[in-house]
């Protein structure tokens, strides 16, 4: 009886918890999984910090933005009664980066950093948390190496999607 009591207790939590999407919590940082964050919410909720959800700037791993015991400050994004999980976020409540770029940044040729080489072209940290596309048809036959600085001209930038096109 022990056991559907707990269960019956861990339920009622999730659902008051579930009135608060979109609400910002505090909470205790439990563990750096493979998948993200588990952030103990108190009362034997936990919920979970996607790597997507951690910070605006891209990171290698959660370890280089909380560690475990940390206290946090989370918005509920969703609550899942069924699976009983909680998504947070840490990110949401953090400055969006794109729009400040956006504002200063249309059709200016700026000074960025190469982050990573891919099939189709290179990514360029142009400010801090946004990296842009500088697509292979824009490279003329140019090779560029993870961490070469380049100037690049901001051809357009896509608020919705967080997308930055650059180009030579």
């Amino acid at each position: 009886m022990g056991d559907e009591t707990e269960n019956s207790d861990r339920r009622d939590k999730l659902e008051a918890l579930l009135a608060e999407v979109g609400y910002v919590r505090r909470g205790t940082v439990r563990s750096i999984e493979s998948y993200g964050v588990l952030v103990d919410l108190g009362g034997d909720v936990t919920g979970t910090v996607s790597y997507a959800e951690l910070t605006w700037q891209t990171v290698g791993h959660a370890s280089e933005v909380v560690e475990a015991g940390q206290e946090v400050v989370v918005q509920v994004l969703d609550v899942d009664l069924e699976r009983e999980r909680v998504s947070l976020s840490m990110k949401a409540l953090q400055d969006d980066p794109f729009k400040a770029f956006a504002r200063a940044s249309a059709d200016r040729t700026v000074t960025g950093r190469v982050t990573k080489t891919v099939p189709f072209g290179v990514f360029v940290r142009v400010h801090d948390g946004v990296e842009g596309l500088l697509h292979d048809s824009e490279l003329d036959g140019r090779a560029f190496a993870d961490g070469d600085e380049i100037t690049v001209r901001v051809a357009e930038i896509d608020l919705t999607n967080h997308r930055v096109s650059l180009s030579l």
